[in-house]
């Protein structure tokens, strides 16, 4: 199996950064051993103007076989032959073996992890992938309907059968080419691609799929499977048909799909902070806006609580991400949206492509949802969700509680989200309405609180309130926050 990646460059972006984004040396070549057979990374081209990066994957039949994986695939069940589980496609065509093996070899690539070139894994790149033999189950015109959305610009070649007998017809082979000349893709989204639709189209599995495999698609899936219009073959052929894994897949990504609301158009979204930012009464001395008393109110609860590496959940356009990296006692921010182009315009409002190394160090950029548990998020000393949970449907609300307080469990929460009481106090606010067309809810003081008491007791989390904004004497803050704080806090902090 043969897999090429290439990207262009120049003198000051040269493309040989390739090798800190895989990381794997142009000047060297590396072997890796696999469950599969062994995987042989190095790279035909290396200049500052082009590289290119060859993943090569030696596939033992025998051993596959041993292993209980390689038999034929006899379609329709009956067995080729004995001949079959040793000679077939396995060794030359790309499949869900050389997925794993991209999984294995680039496995930070593939995360868009670059402590090296941060800035650079986090930036869109110009590529060009290439796979020689490539199984279509549903040919040419179902690879282009898988990767064509994505932003990829296709090309599709059918392998004929022989080429000295045309009449015979096409293959189930194609031959690859995909290409973002515009850079529209950071490698770490292209990679994810290939690694699920690459099973996808070969429409099988060559190992046991167990049930954290929905748990992989989603990872890898994150920010463009929830939205695919193929969204339901993939997920049934990625999970090799099994119907209650594609159910609670599908169910999830549905999830997903409706938390990503916010991502309809980034004009939006700016104005909806402009009306939060002035929700304010008319005196004679303009009071500060409510966003930035939110953000004092957050920074004042971290730093009481020492936090040093401090997670924005729902981080949006980047404001108190940006107020962190203000102060040097936050030394690790990492902002996590589902939403791809408010993670774009927080890029930019942060502008991380000119930003100074130190300070490019301190913070990271990340695409996901807490509608499912995420092994990035664990070991970081506070988690802010800032006027996040009303933006979920209630029902959800079980899965991010789960996602953060079970699974990422950061020694300390903040969760802030509007008082719906004080609502009466917006004089432009007509009676009934929400703050924001896409809040699903807004609770009370005392739902609030009730809410915050049971995920504490389920989780063993001590939780203290806060008022943000004027403490009105009758209808309370504008805005409350709920500061949560392990009750057996752990001492040393997980790699």
């Amino acid at each position: 199996m043969f897999l090429t990646i290439s990207t262009s460059g120049d003198a000051r972006n040269p493309a040989t950064d390739l090798g800190f984004l895989l990381h794997k040396h142009p000047d060297r070549t590396q072997a890796f051993a696999t469950s599969h057979g062994t995987a042989h990374v190095f790279y035909p081209e290396a200049t500052p103007e082009r590289c290119t990066a060859a993943l090569l994957l030696e596939v033992d039949p025998v051993a596959l076989v041993r292993r209980g994986k390689g038999k034929g695939k006899g379609r329709g069940g009956a067995p080729d032959a004995a001949l079959a589980q040793y000679v077939n496609d396995r060794p030359y065509a790309a499949s869900s073996l050389l997925a794993v093996a991209l999984s294995a070899v680039f496995s930070s690539a593939l995360r868009g992890v670059c402590n090296a070139r941060p800035e650079r894994a986090a930036r869109p790149l110009p590529l060009r992938v290439e796979v020689p033999a490539l199984p279509a189950s549903g040919g040419a015109g179902l690879v282009r309907a898988l990767f064509e959305p994505l932003g990829w610009t296709v090309t599709a070649t059918p392998v004929p059968l022989d080429v000295r007998f045309p009449a015979w017809g096409d293959s189930r082979y194609v031959q690859l080419v995909l290409d973002v000349p515009d850079g529209r893709l950071t490698l770490g989204e292209a990679l994810r691609h290939l690694y699920v639709l690459l099973p996808v189209l070969d429409d099988a599995k060559h190992y046991w799929v167990s049930p954290d495999e929905v748990d992989k698609l989603l990872r890898a899936g994150d920010g463009w499977l929830a939205d695919h219009p193929e969204r339901e073959l993939i997920t049934s052929r990625y999970l090799a048909r099994r119907r209650s894994l594609t159910r609670e897949a599908t169910e999830r990504l549905e999830l997903v799909r409706l938390a990503d609301a916010d991502d309809t158009d980034v004009e939006e979204l700016d104005n909806a902070v402009a009306e939060d930012e002035s929700d304010t009464f008319d005196t004679e001395e303009r009071p500060v806006p409510l966003a930035l008393r939110r953000r004092e109110a957050i920074l004042a609860a971290l730093t009481a609580a020492g936090a040093a590496h401090v997670l924005d959940l729902g981080c949006g356009q980047g404001q108190l991400v940006q107020a962190l990296l203000k102060d040097a006692r936050f030394t690790e921010i990492v902002g996590l949206d589902v939403s791809v182009r408010a993670l774009t315009v927080a890029a930019r409002r942060l502008r991380l492509d000119r930003m100074g190394e130190r300070l490019a160090e301190r913070v990271t950029l990340l695409q996901g949802s807490l509608a499912y548990t995420d092994k990035r998020l664990k070991g970081y000393d506070a988690a802010v969700l800032s006027e996040v949970i009303e933006h979920l449907d209630v029902e959800r609300l079980p899965a991010l509680e789960y996602a953060v307080f079970g699974s990422a469990r950061p020694r300390t929460v903040l969760v802030t989200t509007p008082n719906v009481e004080y609502n009466v106090r917006w004089e432009t606010l007509p009676a009934g309405h929400v703050r924001h067309g896409d809040h699903r809810f807004e609770w009370t003081r005392e739902e609030f609180r009730a809410w915050a008491r049971a995920v504490a007791e389920r989780h063993a989390y001590d939780v203290e309130f806060v008022p943000v904004g004027d403490d009105d004497p009758e209808v309370g803050p504008p805005t409350q926050m709920a500061v949560f704080t392990q009750a057996a806090r752990e001492e040393v902090r997980a790699a």
